[in-house]
């Protein structure tokens, strides 16, 4: 599968599931355009680095997903966008009664509010190409719930939601618009987890990861974010023209219990 020509913006990109997907797009060689909040030195090095080993265009732009109008602009600055990768994404655990408002209002911000946005920028440049691709991160907790997740579950429903609205709102235009749903994906952020899970359940490495993290994961593996970058790769491919308003879940059975 070849994207030579595609500019593909990820958001959220400078590591875990983003870098991971950001990679393999550029593997098939679409240009792709990182993100994150911080604008750091290593950031643009980051780029540079994908740049130069796929031989892609390459760059990175600052944008704070919390912000409507930092998400409008990051496709805007970019000056194109074929493929759209929503991905960017926070966290927070806690009992509804106990959830502190300014948590929910981030979560349902970045997790949610931003994919708005930023394909509310991008739709125009895609019709105006007759192609795109919208590609939105939900999460296995998009089509089931955890407790203690209320905000993060609320905002991967919605994702999901949007990613069918926005599939009906652009059918037949040569445009396509899915949700993938991992289950857990082994991440710099899942692996730094790790030792404190180790240390409160009193368990060995391999154990905490099959009977606590993995609990609800049948295959009791780690989906792998060159994974879920291929499964992104398929969905702006051409067999998958025809696959649109639907979700894909990467989640090792989870959602099929």
């Amino acid at each position: 599968m070849s994207l030579n020509g595609k500019t593909a913006i990820i958001t959220g990109s400078t590591s875990g599931i983003g870098l991971g997907i950001a990679r393999e797009l550029a593997r098939a060689g679409a240009d792709v355009v990182l993100n994150s909040f911080t604008d750091k030195d290593e950031d643009h090095a980051l780029a540079r680095e994908i740049g130069e080993e796929f031989g892609v265009s390459a760059r990175y732009i600052k944008a704070d997903m919390s912000k409507a109008a930092e998400c409008r602009a990051l496709i805007e600055q970019a000056g194109a966008c074929d493929i759209l990768v929503n991905n960017a994404g926070i966290q927070h655990v806690s009992p509804i009664d106990e959830f502190p408002t300014e948590k929910w209002d981030a979560i349902i911000a970045i997790n949610l509010t931003s994919a708005f946005h930023t394909t509310a920028a991008a739709l125009p440049l895609m019709r105006n190409k007759g192609w795109g691709r919208v590609v939105n991160i939900a999460s296995a907790h998009g089509l089931t719930a955890s407790p203690y997740k209320s905000a993060y579950v609320a905002a991967k429903h919605g994702v999901v939601g949007l990613s069918k609205t926005t599939a009906l709102e652009t059918a037949g235009q040569g445009i396509t618009c899915n949700a993938i749903c991992p289950g857990y994906v082994l991440t710099p952020l899942v692996e730094a987890q790790i030792p404190d899970t180790m240390k409160k359940y009193d368990m060995g490495r391999e154990e905490v990861i099959e009977k606590v993290m993995l609990e609800r994961q049948p295959s009791r593996e780690f989906a792998t974010v060159e994974q879920l970058g291929s499964t992104t790769v398929f969905l702006c491919s051409d067999a998958a023209a025809q696959i649109t308003g639907t979700t894909i879940s990467v989640d090792g059975g989870w959602t099929a219990m």
